[in-house]
């Protein structure tokens, strides 16, 4: 496994009547973020809040091009960004100890943060289609290139962790500095990631280690 220490490029917040930052994603062009009974979008470029959609949203965060989901306690929502609706409901499969969330080839990507796992579901209907097996906390789940990343908490340490999406051992381990947390994880599909700060009311953005 390579290790090494992650490189925060910029922090965004604390957000204004923010007490948790859960899950975290990406539209193209604002970054939105899980804020316990809001959703709200900040501008990446200046920092600040431009939407905030009236919808529980305690945990993983994920943008399918056109609609947002949204992890509340043990459901996931398929909401419209543009009118804030909640258009459908499936179980979420972690019965409520579910945490990141992301988009990929058609599916939802979910992460049991105590059960160290994550499963890919079928965005319909919740089923899961299979499950990959983690070493530590999950907390964030992101894909991009190719290359399936998760955030960690755990023992007072965060992480992010590239991993094997067959067999999940893990491939590259990005360290936090001491004491910081990764609740939530998004891509913005090129050169680094926004990850969820939990209780500091903040989104940091992580370089990402580029492929020679």
């Amino acid at each position: 496994m390579k290790r090494s220490a992650a490189e925060i490029v910029r922090e965004y917040g604390p957000f204004a009547d923010t007490r948790q930052v859960g899950g975290v994603t990406y539209d193209g062009q604002k970054v939105w973020f899980a804020a316990g009974e809001t959703l709200r979008a900040f501008d990446p470029a200046d920092g600040t809040v431009q939407r905030s959609l009236d919808v529980p949203a305690h945990a993983g965060t994920a943008f399918d091009g056109r609609h947002l989901f949204q992890l509340a306690e043990n459901r996931i929502q398929k909401i419209d960004p543009a009118s804030g609706k909640v258009l459908a409901t499936i179980p979420a499969p972690g019965g409520g100890g579910d945490s990141g969330m992301a988009w990929a080839e058609g599916t939802l990507w979910v992460g049991v943060y105590r059960e160290r796992k994550i499963h890919q579901i079928d965005p319909d209907t919740g089923k899961i289609l299979r499950t990959i097996p983690c070493t530590r906390f999950v907390t964030g789940v992101t894909w991009v290139d190719g290359e399936l990343w998760h955030g960690s908490w755990e023992d007072e340490a965060g992480a992010l962790r590239r991993i094997d999406p067959q067999s999940g051992e893990v491939l590259e381990q990005l360290d936090m500095p001491e004491g910081i947390t990764v609740s939530g994880l998004e891509s913005d599909g090129g050169d680094q990631f926004y990850c969820g700060g939990g209780s500091s009311g903040k989104v940091r953005a992580v370089r990402r280690p580029r492929r020679k």
